[in-house]
């Protein structure tokens, strides 16, 4: 092998061993690890939700999409009006995408705060964000329960079901 090509080849391992030294494959930075609901996780959110309506005799949407507010999964309780699944899918990405619950905006615009209007997808209590050790990987949205605040305290319940099914692993 020429002095050049031994040169070359060791300039190249070099570089990639620099590159897995650092743990980033050498992107240098670029990317980065991200955790996100999957659909096991958003059916297990869901099936925590529906119970708990079912428990109170009630109906309702339920809607799961993950931390960018992109639908992973929707189920329609019965009874219950069939608008209430748009309006959930709504409600959880608002509470994805502002990353806080949708009640957060309710109450800023009913303080006066209407600008909220044209940037919250449904600004309606009832979209909880999800979070695992600390990190929104989603959220929750349910429509079409006894109340507004039922929609709330179910989502919660949803909510709070993957954090205890991840923490238990």
């Amino acid at each position: 092998m020429s002095t050049w090509k031994t040169l070359t080849l060791a300039a190249v391992m070099l570089t990639v061993a620099a590159g897995r030294a650092r743990g980033q494959g050498g992107q240098g930075g670029q990317v980065t690890d991200k955790k996100t609901i999957s659909l096991e996780g958003a059916k297990a959110v869901a099936a925590a939700a529906a119970a708990d309506a079912r428990r109170n005799n009630e109906g309702g949407s339920i809607a799961v999409v993950d931390d960018g507010g992109n639908l992973i999964y929707v189920e329609r309780l019965d009874p219950t009006f069939p608008a209430s699944a748009e309006i959930a899918i709504h409600k959880a990405r608002t509470a994805a995408l502002f990353q806080r619950p949708s009640k957060v905006l309710e109450d800023a615009i009913s303080s006066g705060r209407t600008s909220l209007l044209k940037v919250a997808e449904a600004p309606l209590q009832g979209g909880e964000p999800i979070r695992v050790n600390g990190v929104i990987v989603g959220a929750i949205g349910v429509s079409g329960a006894a109340s507004a605040a039922r929609d709330e305290a179910i989502a919660l319940v949803g909510a709070a079901a993957l954090a205890a099914t991840t923490s238990n692993r």
